[in-house]
């Protein structure tokens, strides 16, 4: 029971403090760290101490699974070389970079526990990137490359883990046995993922009820990762191709209800994880604080060192990364008149957060022959890069990125290619339409006929800015009051007795329904 109630007022303070970031205008994932480094000095506040299994199977999968759901997939595709570049490329420079710099410092600590560190630190968080991506309004281009980066890098740098882990303890690793690790976790998260993808998108097709669809859209990421975990294979992996192929088919596989439970269902679980988990990373302080026995000079020296090491090898390889590749002519073709603004703006989105603290709890206590090394100090380096990158970075991200003055996408081409499409679509709408004519009343075909002009005619009213009310938006206002006073008259006859509460909750169930899609047509 106290465990449940410690929940609760995590979920509590996690919502407060978004509620908080949301009045200030701030960034909640900074808000909330800044809350949990707070509270982790308060006298009686309860004890935290994160179990890096938790993270890794019970929050990790969850919210990559969402991520994925969402993610474009051709778009993803269509940049795939710079995602790749930063997801295995980047993690894998970033923490042989780490790892030289830690070993310089503390030659007594053998180069494979420092590329341990090196990989724990190396990937950007797959929440924070995002969140702040979205929240600031980025480039969809930019936003797409940080959020398919955010999808795999946390694979590339678990792998690497794995094997630095291996060597740390003794198990003698060759070329061979490193290259069978990548192949065995990377394949086998692929192998796992499409078998996902196969045997959920069958049963989401089979199920008409949006609650058990709800339901088993829920135990999906939870079954691919201890499917992937129990061949050694990727979990990560395996839960990203998982997500991208059900979110690619997602409108061929789920009823309109459906689609709309899950994505309501969805919301409001990354909300209450995303809150979660950087309120815990906060909650750590104490923890990591307490158990630190260095030299107070050292201590900042090798920390600096280490935050160095990890922000400038994110723009030393970007740079090249950018620019050598468009060396190549299709290459050159495909991104003519990319500006230097981007590489500078996704250098400095590199945020760390709990993928890179579970990891970091994960080291092992001894290495090879039980010989100790400073493993609290590498805990600590591990949580002085999350909490400088996330707020640092992370609060200064949205003024970097109005300095830099990025092209921002063209509303007018969205709206006029959106209505382009919806031209076609009620183009086809009309023709199915004529053909079932006969087999409904004429007043209601006409209705039908007349909402269907009214649609495509509120996309092309979008092509004409702001500046003025188009009759879709009076339409939207004038609607909204109306149902604003239908709502009262059925709340007043079901307090005056006139009618049950099945009735009022029937009537409020549809006009909900409708202030919803009018929000949805005039946003």
């Amino acid at each position: 029971m106290e465990s449940l109630f410690e929940v609760v007022v995590f979920l509590a303070i996690a919502t407060l403090g978004a509620a908080l970031a949301r009045k200030l205008g701030l960034l909640a994932p900074i808000v909330l760290v800044v809350v949990g480094l707070v509270l982790s000095f308060v006298p009686g506040f309860p004890h935290v101490r994160l179990d890096p299994d938790l993270v890794l199977v019970g929050i990790l999968p969850p919210l990559l699974y969402v991520a994925a759901l969402e993610t474009s997939v051709p778009a993803f595709r269509l940049n795939l070389r710079p995602i790749l570049l930063l997801a295995v490329g980047l993690v894998i420079f970033t923490a042989f970079a780490v790892g030289v710099v830690v070993h310089a410092l503390l030659p007594a600590v053998p180069f494979a526990v420092c590329l341990a560190l090196g990989a724990v630190v190396a990937p950007p968080d797959a929440v924070a990137a995002t969140a702040i991506a979205r929240r600031i309004g980025l480039p969809r281009r930019v936003v797409t490359i940080l959020e398919g980066e955010s999808l795999i890098n946390d694979a590339t740098a678990l792998v690497l883990l794995r094997v630095a882990t291996m060597a740390t303890i003794g198990t003698s690793v060759g070329v061979g046995d490193v290259a069978w690790e990548v192949v065995a976790a990377t394949g086998g998260g692929i192998l796992v993922g499409l078998a996902g993808v196969v045997v959920f998108g069958f049963l989401h097709k089979r199920i008409s009820d949006a609650v058990l669809d709800n339901a088993l859209s829920l135990i999906v990421p939870f079954a691919v990762v201890f499917a992937a975990e129990a061949i050694h294979a990727s979990g990560v992996v395996a839960v990203v191709v998982t997500g991208l192929g059900i979110g690619h088919k997602m409108p061929l596989l789920m009823s309109a209800a459906s689609r709309l439970q899950i994505g309501a269902f969805w919301r409001l679980t990354r909300f209450l994880l995303e809150g979660l988990v950087f309120l815990l990373v906060g909650l750590q302080l104490r923890e990591v604080v307490r158990d630190l026995d260095e030299p107070f000079g050292f201590l900042i020296a090798i920390t600096a060192a280490v935050l160095a090491t990890v922000i400038v090898a994110r723009f030393v390889w970007l740079f090249p990364a950018t620019y050598l590749a468009r060396l190549v002519p299709r290459v050159r073709q495909r991104e003519t008149g990319a500006s230097v603004k981007f590489p500078i703006v996704i250098g400095w989105a590199g945020m760390r957060g709990v993928v890179t603290l579970a990891a970091a709890l994960a080291l092992p206590l001894t290495l090879a022959q039980d010989r100790p090394y400073p493993r609290e100090l590498f805990i600590w380096l591990a949580f002085a890069v999350i909490v400088v990158t996330l707020v640092a970075q992370g609060a200064t991200l949205p003024a970097v990125a109005r300095r830099l003055r990025l092209p921002p996408d063209d509303p007018m081409q969205d709206a006029l290619s959106a209505a382009g499409v919806q031209q076609q679509a009620s183009r086809a709408a009309r023709e199915r339409l004529d053909a079932l004519a006969d087999s409904a009343p004429k007043a209601v075909v006409d209705r039908l006929r007349r909402g269907l002009e009214e649609r495509t005619n509120l996309a092309w009213e979008r092509l004409g800015g702001v500046d003025r009310e188009t009759p879709s938006l009076a339409y939207g206002r004038l609607r909204q009051e109306m149902i604003d006073a239908e709502r009262e008259v059925f709340r007043a006859a079901r307090d005056a007795g006139r009618i049950p509460e099945e009735v009022l909750v029937r009537a409020y169930r549809d006009l909900d329904l409708e202030e919803s899609l009018l929000r949805q047509e005039t946003d």
